[in-house]
Formats: C-alpha cells, sequence, structure tokens
C-alpha cells in the first residue's frame, strides 16, 4: 500500500469537515435525531481511542469524524521518521523516505490549521450583529486574524472592526460592512513601515496597529491571505508554511464589477490590473452595452482597443478600432458607424484631428464623402466634399464644417467654378466655365445661378457684360451689352483655363497627412507609436453586423522580421548605389506596412478624391500635376528623415543636402518612383486638356496613313538622297513594293515604346534611341556617319510619328514637358522633345492634308 496521501481528496475531506464545524453541523444533526444517535454511542465509542465518547452527542459526532484521519496521518508521520533513521544518508531510498514524511507532516499542519481556523470562524458569527452576519456568513470562509485579537486603525475609512478572511477583507462599523476581494487588494508598506497602504480599485486607506509587533502581523496575514486568495484554492504546504513570498505580486488577472459613480460605474473590467488600476490587456464591459476590448495604462484605455457603442435601433453599433491615449481616441483609428457611416483618420482627445476620411454607403439617402482635415470633430483646413446626390465636389477650405473660404466647385454636368465661400455660401466675385468652354467672371447665387454683374465670354469671341438675374420658372435674364466684333479667345484664356493656381499653396495643401509621419519621427520611430502614427490596415465588411464579431480586429502588425522598425531603420543602412537606392525605394513604396508606403496609399487617396471621377475637370489639370511633384519632394523628405533617425541610432549623422542635389534626386529617383501611383487621373487630365489638338492630331495621322511610305517621304521634302532605297532608278510601283512598311521601320517601332511607361525620364530616353535610329538608318543609307540638321530632321520625324500612330501624342508631349527633370531645360532631351512637339503642330495643320491619290500611277520616277 502506498504510503502517499491522495492530496486532493484528504484535503476536501478535511475542508468539508471543517465547512461542518463553522456551520456547528455535527451539533445541529445530534440535536434533531438525538436519540437515534444515542443508540448509536457504543458504535461511536469504537472509533475513538483514548475515551472521549462521553459528553453530549455532538461532540462524540464530531471528534468520530476527525480522530481517525488525524491518528492515521500521526502514525505515519512516526513511521517515516523511524523509517528514515534506519536508511544511511547516501542510500537512494532515504530521498523518497524524506518527502514522504515532510508531505504527511504538511498534510497533519494543515489539518490542524484548518480546525483551528474553522474553531476561531465558528466562534466569529454569534459577535457580529445580524446584517454583517447575513454579509459575509459562508460555511465555507474562514477567519484568518480579528482586530479585536490584533487591534488595528483603520484610516481614512472609518471602522470600529477589521476582519480578515480568507477571500475577502472586512471593515465593520455597526450595522454595515464593507468587504474588498483580497484578489483586488494591493499592499505598500509606507517608508517608517508603522503604517501599511491598501489600495483597491475604488478605494485607498491604510492600517496602522497599536504596536510594531501588531503591524508585522497584519502585513504578514494580509500578504499570504492575498497570495493563497490569488492561487484560487487552498493546499499544503499549509498557509505560512515553507517559502513565503515577500510580497503579493503588483500585475495580477481577474476580473472586477465598479459600484462609484463615474464613467465606469456599474461597468465590468476582466484582464490584467496592477496596483489596483486596469493595466494590460482587458475587457471593459457596461450594462447599456458598451464594450471596450484593449490595451490599458494605470486604469485609462491607452493603446490599440475596440469600442462598441450600441444604438437605440436594435443590432446597430458603433465600433471603433482605434488607439486611444489616457482614456480617449489619439491617433489612427477606424470607425464604423450605425448610420452606416465610415471614418478613417486621426483622432484627438476624442474629436477627429488631423486627416481623415469619412464615407456613407452608396445606397445612403445622402450619399457623401470627405476627404480632407479635421480640427476638434469638425472640418477645417483643406478638404475634398464629394456629394453624389447633387452630382458636386467641392475643393478647398473649411471652417467649423461649412464651406469656408477660397474654393473650387465642380459638377457632374461638367461646370466648374472658382470663388470664396463663407458659412457655407458663395461671396463676392468668382469665376464659372461650363463644359462648352464659355467663361462667367462675376457674381452668382448659392446653386450657381448667374445672379448680379458679370461678364460672359461665349467660345467664339462674343462677349454679353451687364447684370443678371433670374426667378423661379423664368429662366435667366440679362441687362447689358453684347459685344460682337471681338477675335476669339485665346485658348488659354478659356478651354484651357487653371483654376485654383495660388489659392491653395501645394506646400501647404496635404501636409495634415505628413504630420503624424513627422511626429513619429521626431519621436524616434519607436514601435509602440507606429500603428497610433501611421495607420493600420483591416479586413472589414462596410456592414455592421453582431457585437461579438466587432470586438476582434485582424489588423496588420509588422512587429516581428522584416517589417519591424528595427528591420526598416537597417535597410535604409545598406550602401546604396544608385540603382540600388532606386531599387530598395520602390520596394519601400510599393508595401503598404512600410511608412514610406503607407504614406503614398494615404495620399492616392486625396488625389483619387480630387481628379478621379466626375471631379476629372481639365481646368483642374495644373492642380494635380504641381500636387503630384510636391508629393514626391515630400516622400523624399521623409526618406531623408528615416535615413536621419537611423544613422542618429548608430551615433551618426546625415549630411545636409543642398537645393540642386535635392531637385536631382526629387525628379531622377523619387518621382519616377510615386508618378505610377497617379498616372491614370492625371493622364486623364491631360487628355482632358489637350483633346482638341490630339483630335486634330488624329484626323491628321488617319490622312497621313492611308499614303504609301514613297508618296509620304515625297510630300513632306525627304530629300531624295535620304530615303532608304538602294536604286532610285526603279519604278514608282517597284519602289513602293520595296518600301512599303519597311521604310524606317526600326525607329518607328522604337517611337511606339513612348506609350508604355510613364516614367517621363524613359520617354525621353526612347525619344533619344528613336533619334538615333533615324540617324543610323541614314548613315546606312550614305554609307557614311551623318548627322542630321533639324531641317532634315524634322520632315523624316515627321514621318516616323506618322507611322508610329501613337494616340493622345499632345498629352503625352505635355505631360513629358511638365514633369521632366528640371536639369535637362535647355539639353538634349529639351531639343528632342521640342522636334517632337513641332512634328505635332505640323500633323495638325492643314498644310498636312494631302490631295487624293491618282486611280492610276505610271510607272514613270517620282522625280
Amino acid at each position: 500500500m502506498s504510503c502517499r496521501p491522495t492530496r486532493s481528496k484528504t484535503a476536501r475531506y478535511i475542508e468539508a469537515y471543517a465547512n461542518c464545524v463553522v456551520a456547528q453541523a455535527f451539533q445541529k444533526a445530534a440535536k434533531k435525531q438525538s436519540q437515534y444517535w444515542r443508540g448509536r454511542r457504543k458504535a461511536l465509542r469504537q472509533l475513538l481511542s483514548g475515551g472521549g465518547a462521553e459528553g453530549p452527542v455532538g461532540t462524540v459526532l464530531l471528534q468520530a469524524l476527525r480522530q481517525p484521519l488525524t491518528h492515521h496521518v500521526q502514525q505515519y508521520v512516526l513511521l517515516l521518521l523511524r523509517l528514515q533513521d534506519t536508511i544511511q544518508e547516501d542510500h537512494p531510498t532515504r530521498e523518497l523516505v524524506v518527502r514522504a514524511a515532510v508531505v504527511f507532516g504538511n498534510l497533519q499542519s494543515f489539518a490542524g490549521q484548518e480546525l483551528d481556523q474553522a474553531v476561531a470562524t465558528q466562534a466569529l458569527w454569534p459577535t457580529l450583529s445580524t446584517r454583517p452576519r447575513d454579509v459575509l456568513y459562508s460555511p465555507a470562509r474562514r477567519l484568518l486574524l480579528d482586530s479585536l485579537d490584533v487591534p488595528v486603525s483603520v484610516t481614512p475609512l472609518r471602522a470600529e472592526r477589521v476582519l480578515l478572511l480568507e477571500d475577502a477583507l472586512a471593515l465593520v462599523q455597526g450595522s454595515s460592512v464593507h468587504t474588498f476581494d483580497l484578489k483586488l487588494v494591493w499592499l505598500d508598506p509606507g517608508p517608517d513601515r508603522r503604517e501599511l497602504h491598501l489600495l483597491t480599485p475604488e478605494e485607498e486607506f491604510s492600517f496602522r496597529a497599536k504596536d510594531p509587533q501588531g503591524q508585522v502581523v497584519w502585513q504578514w496575514k494580509l500578504t499570504q491571505a492575498v497570495c493563497q486568495a490569488l492561487r484560487g484554492k487552498k493546499d499544503f504546504p499549509v498557509l505560512g508554511a515553507g517559502v513565503d513570498p515577500s510580497e503579493a505580486p503588483a500585475c495580477r488577472c481577474t476580473a472586477y464589477t465598479f459600484c462609484a459613480e463615474g464613467r465606469l460605474f456599474q461597468a465590468t473590467y476582466e484582464g490584467e490590473w496592477c496596483r489596483a488600476k486596469p493595466h494590460g490587456k482587458g475587457t471593459l464591459r457596461w450594462p447599456d452595452g458598451r464594450n471596450h476590448v484593449g490595451d490599458f495604462y494605470q486604469g485609462l484605455e491607452h493603446g490599440f482597443g475596440i469600442r462598441l457603442v450600441p444604438q437605440a435601433c436594435e443590432d446597430k453599433f458603433d465600433c471603433f478600432k482605434c488607439h486611444w491615449k489616457e482614456g480617449s481616441m489619439c491617433g489612427y483609428g477606424i470607425c464604423e458607424y450605425g448610420t452606416d457611416e465610415v471614418y478613417k483618420g486621426y483622432f484627438r482627445e476624442g474629436l477627429r484631428h488631423g486627416f481623415g476620411v469619412l464615407e456613407s454607403t452608396p445606397q445612403a439617402p445622402q450619399p457623401c464623402k470627405y476627404t480632407g482635415h479635421w480640427e476638434r470633430g469638425q472640418k477645417s483646413g483643406h478638404g475634398i466634399e464629394e456629394d453624389s446626390s447633387r452630382g458636386e465636389r467641392y475643393i478647398g477650405m473649411w471652417q467649423a464644417d461649412q464651406r469656408h473660404g477660397p474654393g473650387i466647385m465642380v459638377t457632374q454636368a461638367g461646370v466648374c467654378y472658382q470663388g470664396t465661400f463663407q458659412a457655407d455660401k458663395i461671396v463676392g466675385p468668382g469665376t464659372l466655365l461650363s463644359e462648352d468652354d464659355s467663361l462667367y467672371e462675376g457674381t452668382f447665387s448659392r446653386d450657381l445661378t448667374l445672379l448680379g454683374k458679370g461678364k460672359v465670354t461665349f467660345p467664339n469671341g462674343f462677349t454679353l457684360e451687364g447684370s443678371f438675374g433670374g426667378g423661379s420658372g423664368k429662366g435667366l435674364h440679362t441687362q447689358g451689352v453684347l459685344d460682337t466684333a471681338a477675335l476669339p479667345p485665346h485658348p488659354s484664356s478659356t478651354s484651357k483655363r487653371q483654376l485654383g493656381l495660388g489659392a491653395f499653396p501645394v506646400e501647404s495643401r496635404w501636409q495634415g497627412v505628413y504630420s503624424p509621419f513627422r511626429d513619429f519621427v521626431r519621436a524616434g520611430c519607436p514601435g509602440e507609436l507606429r500603428e497610433a502614427l501611421l495607420g493600420f490596415h483591416t479586413q472589414s465588411s462596410r456592414e455592421l453586423r453582431k457585437s461579438q464579431e466587432y470586438l476582434c480586429c485582424d489588423r496588420s502588425c509588422p512587429e516581428d522580421g522584416a517589417g519591424s522598425m528595427e528591420a526598416v531603420l537597417e535597410e535604409l543602412l545598406q550602401p546604396r548605389e544608385p540603382a540600388a537606392l532606386r531599387q530598395s525605394l520602390k520596394k519601400a513604396l510599393s508595401s503598404s506596412l512600410h511608412p514610406l508606403g503607407k504614406l503614398l496609399r494615404t495620399v492616392m487617396l486625396t488625389f483619387q478624391a480630387a481628379y478621379a471621377g466626375f471631379g476629372a475637370n481639365k481646368h483642374l489639370q495644373q492642380l494635380a500635376q504641381e500636387e503630384v511633384r510636391q508629393h514626391a519632394r515630400d516622400l523624399w523628405a521623409a526618406y531623408r528623415s528615416l535615413l536621419q533617425v537611423a544613422l542618429q541610432r548608430k551615433g551618426q549623422t546625415l549630411e545636409d543636402e543642398d537645393a540642386e542635389t535635392r531637385d536631382l534626386q526629387v525628379y531622377s529617383l523619387m518621382l519616377p518612383l510615386v508618378l505610377p501611383s497617379f498616372y491614370s487621373e492625371l493622364f486623364t487630365l491631360y487628355l482632358l486638356l489637350h483633346e482638341r489638338e490630339d483630335n486634330l492630331y488624329g484626323q491628321g495621322i488617319t490622312n497621313l496613313s492611308l499614303f504609301p511610305d514613297t508618296k509620304l517621304l515625297e510630300f513632306l521634302d525627304v530629300q531624295k538622297h535620304l530615303w532608304p532605297l538602294k536604286d532610285l532608278t526603279l519604278t514608282t510601283n517597284q519602289r513602293r513594293s520595296l518600301v512599303q512598311d519597311e521604310c524606317f521601320l526600326s525607329a518607328t517601332e522604337c517611337l511606339q515604346k513612348i506609350m508604355m511607361t510613364v516614367d517621363p525620364q524613359e520617354k525621353l530616353e526612347v525619344l533619344e534611341r528613336t533619334h538615333a535610329e533615324i540617324q543610323a538608318t541614314v548613315s546606312r543609307v550614305l554609307g557614311r556617319e551623318q548627322q542630321l540638321p533639324m531641317d532634315d530632321l524634322l520632315p523624316l520625324l515627321i514621318f516616323v510619328v506618322s507611322r508610329a500612330r501613337i494616340q493622345h501624342l499632345g498629352a503625352e508631349i505635355h505631360l513629358i514637358r511638365d514633369m521632366m527633370d528640371p536639369m535637362h531645360v535647355g539639353g538634349r532631351y529639351d531639343f528632342l522633345l521640342t522636334a517632337l512637339e513641332s512634328c505635332f503642330e505640323h500633323i495638325q495643320t492643314d498644310d498636312m492634308r494631302l490631295p487624293p491619290l491618282p486611280s492610276h500611277v505610271d510607272g514613270g520616277d517620282l522625280r
């Protein structure tokens, strides 16, 4: 038979027996069935050793259920100790015997202490008045220390008696009692050890004993009781036996319901605690259905958290997936409202503040989207609002949720207005451009109706100047002067007129996007602030779901591996030749987890909000292209600031960069990398702006493509010794057969590649290679190297352009001109681009209209 006790069964038996002692169950049973137990006194006497069978039946019954176990354990202890003395020190079985003796010794002490506590607890209840007894009484509860035995005073709370129970601390004052769960009690000995501070979630108070010995007893007993309560069950070694912790752990995990009035009234917190404050991961639940899951710091929401707020209607919630600071939303967040609106942006002190996007669903009664800056919960600063129901887009300044300051209004009908707004109303003079390129300069009504003094310039040059007005159902009426003698206006004054220039300085237009990044860099790029300042990405449905589904958030957290901030900064320190640096920046900008990639994706949103969809208006082209160049400058500055932090961590400094070097890096390195992200919207604006010229160019290309190469070469006055033909004495038909679809074919195929890249530098390189192919073809024809002058080059280039059939060449040329590196101005690339512009303009003219091809061509020489 094994001498090792079954701990769980033995401990449960002792605890159950002690519970009966506390409840006086044996005395009550004997009293209720006294005749039955008196008839079995002899049987009970047989269970007892050494007498003790006399006295009340209840007492005999109590001893009969206790003595056999305690005697059995005591005999085991004595037997094991004697056995231990008979075994040599170095014998392998001695350690097993010693261990068994310790286990049974602990069990013996545990039983004795448990029974002593039960007797003391049983004696406690009659000393309490009815209400405290009803609150505190439980057969399983044990008294550990009573202030009647070891006096102690409590401040600032009042208590005439203090009871330390094994699971709670009770302060009794008259008929009232205040209990504290020991799992949520923290002890903080005073500096002089004469006072013991106790911390609980909603109360702080101090114990002071009458003498140092009593102070030590209370501190020791409280510490051990708190530790045992945190363990959650009694066990042996007994309380106080063996090596005891000098203090209870500061960090714990448990639940508590707040009772005091305040923002947490009746809220239940379940999670991690530190020194009586929610601290770490946890969940808050209010009775009204509000839930908060996330990080806490010293009692307040701090870090990432998800707040769920129920709406009045069923199954509708506001869900805030945000970063928090000291109890309020602060930093980046994604909020899905019960109204089906979604906000993605920044907060401060619980209000939208900084850059953010507020969007309703397309199914909303009045679908709307705002992309821009916020201040203390209101639209303020530069922003873009799209009202789909009205077919309008506003680009401009805001104040207190209203359009205020310079602004541009674009309508779905193609109307574009620029003027001044005040308190959401149009005030003062403005400029309106209609889809047919009519221009109005004057005053307006709220709905852009011409009202007051103004001047209309029609596309044909006619002008109408006077006073305008209208009434309901009466249409527009005017009184003024119509001038029909004026010449047609220059395209730059109407069809190509650009709005917004100077009204919104490009340097400050979207600085709210870059401000959190700069704050992140100034803080030294700490990983814990990365999400709060740079944002995060989540995958969630636009439709609101059940509350429990919202209490989680699968967001990108690149804190490990290549995505960590340390890895990002380390990558920046790698030696970088121009090609390697370009590849590294390309990788960073294409990653949604990299700080530079996050910035690029955010400014892409702003660009699309302003210039995509029905907001794609040709009068905003220059506003857009200067914005793209500015983003390239800001992203280069962002890269440099990250590099500076990386070097500072290594004790190094970043060399200053002069303006010329910065511009070189921006245009040659950064702009080609970011331009693809904006190219679709930007090129659309160029197409709209240069639509008329491109249509004329397209008609010219169509006309020129109808004729064979030899006829076209002759028409363009290309000198015949430059024609790529070996024998000029061939008949016209023979010569046409020889060169059809082959004349300057390599140059034509080369030029067609200009449409295959969005990089202005690469487009210029394509143009340079096309020029080189033309030169090479001519050199082969002449049998020697030949540098063509402009008079010879231009007709050959027109020939190649006509055969390349590049769509929208005008838009391509102007985009290259606007986006190319300024260092190329006046250089070789500038010369070639100017030559291409000349070709484009020539093809549009009436001089490029060929006469119809004769129905019969004889075999004579074209000369």
